[in-house]
């Protein structure tokens, strides 16, 4: 049997990125005297946080700004289902996040007077995101995880790739993860668990998200009975290179950048014309399809793009604000940003929807938590604004620490480890679904690839009813197919085949959960556009969808949003 000795902590953290940094010092400050197992499949500074590239909002310059406008701003963005009191309790604590991550030693840019500098990002009524020239992400994982090193009940579980939660009367009690070192399956123990294991980009297959974001959480939780909400709303960035799908920044077009169609058109003013390149993602990348569809993008190998100019800002700006954008342009399209314009089009980015959590981010499953953009509290609705995410990832990731912490300490689930059976039935479930030998056996490759390509079809920035059904159907189709994958490597040693097997799996599940939240959902609103049901039905669907798995896919059910103070507008820049 390769199964090692079980571990045991009070808090086991699933996921080594902003949010999960963030819950791990959370928790240990609550209470000193717990032991946290942060577990990541990749080093923590690999996590994709560090990609994050424009900024984190938050209300830090009074002058013009408040936490009401934050807040409408957000609930906005969000086509008004958005959860309105939690959209007002993470706007307050924002700035304090803020704060303590500069105290943390974040080197936030400032301005000449020395004060902390801030841009406005879409869909945003004035400047209020924060940000460390166009690496943010890397410089606040950077300071979170230099912080984390000081405390030494923080336990780390580097490149222990998790599986599944153990789960035993009723409460979560630990995962079971593969060392990837030694192939062995490792037990890990806790009171509490907290999931930070980001997105889900890799369904689709041009996306900026990194390859290991493939909804290993969401997938975990939705398999141990929690419910996933608002799956059907994939946001795509407007601003993505053809062919790799690296993101180009939003900084780029808040420090100033210009859209171009072949034609020499700002062609935004006919789409968004009091914001502009400042308006929101999903109207953009819809500007952008509609460019395309109108035969005014130029085309290219990769197929049709439009530019982004940042050639009127000069050298000097882009190299102090925009440095990372010149690199990445410079190496994978040889332009150069400061002469030239760069090629752009609409890559999937974030998913708005996740595992269903309160504001603390507990879930439905007793001792559960959930953190970032694994998680749907939900301040994003159906379109999240740039720049709330890393803020997001900061102010949930230190309330569920915080709760989960509370949790344990008022006594949490029994402190005696769950049956060491669910480890070893986890383990043979492994071994019998992916290394035995399965004649004329289907291939990873493929069934990813065909998965990803309904999803690009069924499941993009337009969708109707017809090609929603058709990815779906092919999902359950793959999902059959599944069942009879086969794998090369048999191997205990970083077996890649193995994780790349297992990450299909949870993807496959987060798709078919995707595609059934779209088909169901018979309105437009804000990332979720169908060209058969055009415009929104307050009516019927100001509310989340929540997708519970059974065996024969997901069953549907519809919570209302919380409305506080803001009532449901026409929505127009």
């Amino acid at each position: 049997m390769s199964l090692t000795d079980p571990v045991v902590h009070d808090i086991v953290l699933v996921g080594g990125g902003g949010a999960g940094i963030r819950a791990a010092i959370a928790a240990v400050e609550a209470d000193p005297k717990l032991t946290v197992a942060m577990v990541s499949k990749v080093y923590p500074m690999r996590s994709h946080t560090v990609s994050a590239e424009g900024g984190a909002a938050g209300v830090v310059k009074t002058e013009n700004d408040s936490f009401d406008l934050h807040a409408f701003d957000t609930i906005k963005g969000s086509d008004f289902i958005s959860d309105q009191d939690a959209v007002e309790a993470f706007v307050k604590e924002a700035p304090r996040e803020l704060l303590q991550l500069e105290h943390w030693g974040c080197p936030w840019s400032r301005d000449p007077d020395g004060r902390v500098a801030t841009r406005t990002f879409g869909g945003m009524s004035t400047p209020r995101t924060l940000f460390a020239a166009d690496k943010t992400g890397f410089h606040m994982l950077h300071a979170l995880f230099q912080t984390s090193l000081k405390y030494d009940r923080i336990v780390r579980y580097d490149e222990q790739f998790v599986t599944s939660l153990i789960v035993h009367d009723g409460a979560v009690r630990g995962v079971t993860a593969i060392d990837l070192h030694s192939g062995k399956l490792l037990p890990i123990y806790g009171r509490a668990v907290i999931i930070c294991t980001g997105g889900a980009g890799k369904v689709f297959p041009f996306t900026t998200n990194a390859s290991i974001k493939t909804g290993d959480g969401m997938a975990m939780a939705y398999r141990a009975g929690v419910p996933l909400k608002d799956m059907e709303f994939v946001q795509y960035h407007p601003t993505g290179l053809p062919g790799t799908g690296i993101l180009i920044t939003e900084a780029s077009r808040a420090e100033g950048g210009y859209l171009f169609n072949k034609e020499g058109d700002r062609f935004l003013s006919n789409y968004v014309p009091t914001k502009m390149e400042l308006g929101p993602r999903d109207l953009l990348s819809r500007a952008i399809i509609e460019e395309m569809e109108a035969g005014r993008a130029f085309e290219g190998k990769h197929g049709q793009y439009v530019h982004l100019d940042l050639t009127h800002l000069g050298e000097k700006k882009i190299n102090e604000r925009l440095p990372f954008v010149r690199e990445l342009a410079t190496k994978y399209v040889g332009i150069d940003p400061v002469k030239q314009p760069i090629p752009i089009r609409p890559v999937v980015h974030y998913c708005m929807g996740g595992i269903d959590t309160d504001i603390n981010g507990a879930t439905p499953l007793r001792g559960l938590y959930a953190a970032g953009e694994v998680a749907c509290v939900s301040i994003n609705g159906a379109n999240r604004l740039g720049s709330n995410s890393l803020t997001e990832c900061l102010v949930f990731g230190a309330w569920a620490g915080k709760h989960a912490a509370q949790y344990v300490r008022q006594g949490g689930s029994d402190s005696s480890p769950a049956p060491e059976s669910i480890a070893r039935d986890e383990w043979a479930r492994i071994e019998r679904t992916y290394l035995q030998d399965h004649k004329n056996g289907e291939r990873i490759a493929t069934i990813r690839h065909e998965m990803q390509d309904a999803m690009e079809k069924g499941c993009g920035v337009y969708r109707n009813g017809e090609t929603i059904q058709a990815a779906r159907d092919k999902l359950l189709t793959l999902r059959e197919r599944y069942g009879r994958i086969s794998i090369d490597d048999r191997n205990r040693v970083f077996n890649t085949d193995l994780t790349a097997a297992i990450e299909l799996d949870f993807m496959l599940d987060i798709a078919l959960a995707m595609a059934e939240g779209a088909l169901r959902r018979t309105e437009s609103r804000g990332a979720h556009q169908r060209r058969d049901h055009k415009g929104r039905n307050d009516q019927q669907f100001l509310t989340h969808t929540i997708a519970h798995r059974t065996e024969d896919g997901p069953r549907l059910e519809y919570r209302p949003a919380t409305i506080t103070r803001w009532q449901p507008e026409e929505r127009k820049y």
